[in-house]
């Protein structure tokens, strides 16, 4: 019988590849909304789609261990004892994994007390010998011993399960210079740090190799052991036994007892609806038509779990009366699309639950468009933002926008944001998205077009809404899409910033820096690259015999933490000159990030990102405002060249005074530190003074850093531990510290608790306002992600709030100005700080409309008090 006519078996190492798989995806993209990370399952699935289509497998299998423990750990004791716990977010898919193959008909084998690639060694031996071509699919190397006539390796590269190399014979001599049935035998020579099974020290795969065609086999090699000279000869002579061991253990058994044989492995039809309902709770929708299509499923039931629910609307370009009428029929919330051009709207697409509609921005459609544009016609977008400031661009100010869905799936999954309106169809309507590749020049599928985007935005926002609870939905309709509206004109408006004040402060950093390098190098005697972490280590742990930092995969750490405390323990000069050269560097880089973000109109305009964090906290891109250093003296050089604009008077700058300190008042209900804030007494001095039990004037500046580091501490979860290191005194010290504050303010810390035991049993945890964040690692068994999650669900509540208070500040200030005429405008939102350009006379009504809207904007136990500063620029202006 030829080969092509012999009946192909695949047998494929489920652990192995799964594993690979997990950390070849990024852990981040694949979860549920549960919670359940499913990287490791989705890569596995995608690389057995791949290897079915390829290979055409007649009879299929997938072996897994059952544990760690087998006969090999039983004949010595440290096999495999090096391996680390495995991760808790690959922990659960392994069974969820097997719960897959088993809806699509793929045999899943296992045997107590022996490995997956026992039952794989035993299953190609079997195979070969009954006259099957025989694939194996293993990431571990010892399979490698298996390749024969018969039997063919498939081994993934190093960047996953992608890619798998073919071994068959002559692939695995031209690879390792002997047939495969002697791969043992120099992985008995060079031993196997994945099974930590050590070799012969000084030892390598050359010389193994070299040694083996000398004397034919590993066994006449040991026979004469003596013969072989030099230190390597006196090495394998002592570790003769390490190698007996090693390839008594690397041997892979041939005759394990199966519950099935290669002949009872034929591939079945799949029960394609069992697959649907496990990749629906999985969320694989783009992985479920590429698999119905690979296993053979019914061409009809293929096209059915890819296609739309209800079919898509064919889309219509009416104009004129036409147009007019479409809107006025459409009593319901409509889909809006903006497609645009260079910034303007170029087609817009419109669309409710049934039809869909196109229009070019024309003079002609423009007329009938606009009045429902600037109406209060609810109105549902995707990533509204951009479509908004284009429009903006061409004087239309959008009104109405009742939902976005890109937001309400962030809200849904702040963890997890979906980036696109593609990844929102994908995950709630289990469908896929029509998209044209990007990288055909001519598209082989079409996209879909801005009236059926549309159409599929009204879909998800339907699925969303059933999704969101009642608080959720709030928080997106009175605090995310106001401030969407908000953010937008401040990205148009921007900030006016010196490119003069900026590069030549560059140019000062950029001689710095070279100056700082010359005395580091005259300090060690030579000069190495600062930016190098590898000679670095050379320098601080080789030549300057520095205490070693924290272990990393390339050496030790040479990151600012770690140098800072190295230098703090062990100064030295060349450490000292290192971090002010890595600090002036970072000053430049950050400064030349802003200088070429200037455009034509001498201002940045940065894009404010709401989705950015899980907290509720804006971040900002192209540039990255909030990365600019806080009160420092080289900060305030940076921020001076933030500048009033032309035609403005003068920059408003406003913050909230200690916002999370007053939350925490608010939720803990603490009668000590409500009776801080409303007293008006400096709120550490307050609370040193009942800590440390003495009159307020008696409370000491050590004091009140103390007391300061320990009440910001606690709302991140600071341990004993890390208030010592925090503030430089002992361990008892800081644990002392902690019981006296709490005994004077234990609601905080029954609070504090309360929320973290709540969170447990709810699963998130939720703000002032119902903005809500997930907290699935609550219930972790891994203790690191446990604890990690515990400090984070401290935090969530009050961060949130603070954010939520500020957004809320923020639209009310903008639409106060609007509302009373006035041209000043908020310009920025750094952290807790806002800038306002102020127009020529208007500061009085300004700095009214700031403080009553920022002071109102949440209703809480403790006033919400407000810093005001003024100044020509973002400096000066500081408060």
């Amino acid at each position: 019988m030829t080969d092509s006519a012999k009946p192909t078996l695949l047998v494929i190492d489920g652990h192995s590849l799964a594993y690979r798989a997990f950390y070849a995806l990024p852990v981040d993209n694949f979860s549920t909304k549960d919670g359940q990370h499913t990287n490791g399952i989705y890569g596995f699935l995608s690389m057995l789609v791949n290897l079915v289509k390829a290979e055409k497998p007649t009879h299929l299998a997938v072996a897994f261990d059952t544990s760690r423990e087998s006969f090999r750990t039983r004949e010595y004791t440290e096999y495999k004892a090096n391996r680390s716990e495995s991760p808790a977010e690959f922990k659960g898919q392994i069974p969820l994994l097997q719960e897959c193959l088993g809806a699509m008909n793929i045999p899943v084998l296992l045997k107590p007390d022996f490995e997956a690639d026992d039952i794989l060694a035993t299953l190609a031996t079997q195979g070969a010998a009954a006259g099957y071509n025989v694939l194996v699919c293993s990431g571990d190397r010892d399979t490698i011993q298996l390749v024969n006539d018969d039997v063919t390796l498939l081994y993934p590269n190093v960047q996953g399960v992608s890619q798998l190399k073919r071994y068959d014979r002559e692939a695995v001599i031209e690879r390792y210079g002997v047939p495969p049935e002697q791969y043992p035998d120099i992985a008995a020579l060079v031993g196997e740090t994945s099974d930590n099974l050590p070799g012969v020290p000084k030892v390598g795969e050359k010389t193994a190799v070299k040694w083996l065609k000398q004397y034919g086999s590993l066994q006449e090699l040991i026979d004469n052991a003596d013969k072989v000279t030099g230190v390597v000869g006196g090495n394998l002579r002592e570790h003769l036994d390490d190698v007996r061991r090693n390839r008594k253990l690397n041997r892979l058994l041939t005759d394990v007892e199966l519950a099935l044989g290669p002949d009872e492995l034929a591939v079945n039809p799949i029960d394609a609806q069992a697959v649907r309902e496990i990749f629906a709770r999985l969320e694989f929708r783009a992985l479920l038509p590429r698999v119905l299509e690979a296993t053979g499923a019914d061409q009809a039931t293929s096209d059915a779990a890819s296609a739309p629910a209800v079919a898509m609307p064919a889309t219509t370009e009416p104009t004129g009366a036409d147009l007019q009428a479409w809107l006025e029929a459409a009593t319901a919330e409509v889909g809006l699309t903006v497609l645009t051009e260079r910034g303007l709207p170029q087609r817009l697409g419109l669309a409710t639950s049934d039809s869909a509609i196109e229009a070019a921005w024309d003079a002609e459609a423009s007329a009938v468009l606009i009045p429902w544009l600037v109406s209060d016609a609810p109105k549902i977008m995707n990533d509204a933002k951009a479509q908004v400031k284009a429009l903006r661009r061409a004087d239309v100010v959008l009104g109405g926008l009742a939902f976005d869905t890109l937001i309400a799936g962030w809200l849904l999954r702040p963890s997890f944001p979906d980036k696109t309106l593609g990844h929102l169809v994908e995950r709630f309507l289990d469908e896929t998205l029509p998209e044209a590749d990007p990288s055909q020049l001519v598209p082989e599928t079409e996209g879909a077009t801005p009236g059926q985007l549309s159409w599929f935005t009204v879909r998800v926002a339907e699925a969303l809404r059933a999704d969101m609870p009642d608080s959720v939905t709030t928080v997106l309709t009175d605090i995310e899409v106001p401030s969407l509206l908000v953010l937008a004109d401040m990205e148009l408006a921007g900030v006016a910033v010196s490119h003069d004040e900026l590069s030549a402060f560059s140019a000062e950093l950029g001689t710095r820096a070279d100056s700082i390098a010359q005395q580091a190098f005259t300090t060690i005697g030579r000069e190495v690259n600062l930016g190098s972490p590898k000679q670095l280590q050379e320098v601080l742990f080789e030549d300057l015999q520095l205490p070693k930092t924290r272990k990393t995969k390339t050496g030790y750490s040479t990151d600012a933490a770690g140098l800072a405390d190295l230098q703090r323990t062990n100064p030295h000069p060349f450490l000292d000159l290192l971090l002010q050269h890595r600090e002036a560097t970072k000053l430049r880089q950050i400064i030349e990030s802003l200088d070429t973000a200037i455009g034509a109109d001498n201002r940045i305009h940065t894009t404010y990102v709401q989705t950015g964090s899980q907290t509720g906290r804006l971040s900002s891109t192209d540039p990255n405002l909030q990365n600019i250093p806080v009160r420092n003296e080289e900060s305030r050089r940076i921020r001076a060249a933030f500048q009033v604009g032309n035609g403005y008077e003068t920059l408003l700058t406003a913050d909230y005074s200690q916002i999370e300190m007053r939350i925490m008042a608010h939720l803990s209900e603490d009668p000590g530190l409500i009776e801080a804030f409303n007293s008006g007494e400096d709120l550490h001095r307050f609370v040193g003074a009942r800590v440390f039990g003495v009159d307020p004037s008696e409370v000491t500046a050590a004091m009140r850093t103390k007391v300061k580091a320990m009440s910001y501490g606690l709302v991140y979860g600071l341990s004993a531990f890390g208030l010592s290191k925090q503030l430089r005194i002992e361990q008892s010290e800081a644990k002392q510290l902690m019981l006296e504050y709490f005994a004077r303010f234990g609601a905080v810390r029954d609070y504090l608790r309360s929320s973290v035991e709540q969170a447990k049993i709810d699963g998130y945890t939720e703000t002032i306002f119902g903005r809500r964040r997930p907290f699935p690692d609550l219930s972790s068994p891994n203790r690191v992600l446990r604890e990690n999650a515990e400090r984070a669900a401290l935090n969530a509540p009050i961060q949130g709030s603070a954010a939520d208070i500020m957004k809320i500040a923020l639209f009310h200030i903008h639409d106060e100005l609007r509302a009373q005429g006035l041209a000043s405008r908020v310009l920025m939102q750094i952290h807790d700080e806002l800038v306002i350009e102020v127009a020529p006379g208007e500061w009085d009504a300004a700095e009214q409309i700031v403080r009553t809207r920022m002071g109102d904007a949440a209703s809480l136990t403790v006033p919400l008090d407000v810093q005001i500063g003024r100044g020509a620029n973002w400096d000066e202006a500081a408060h």
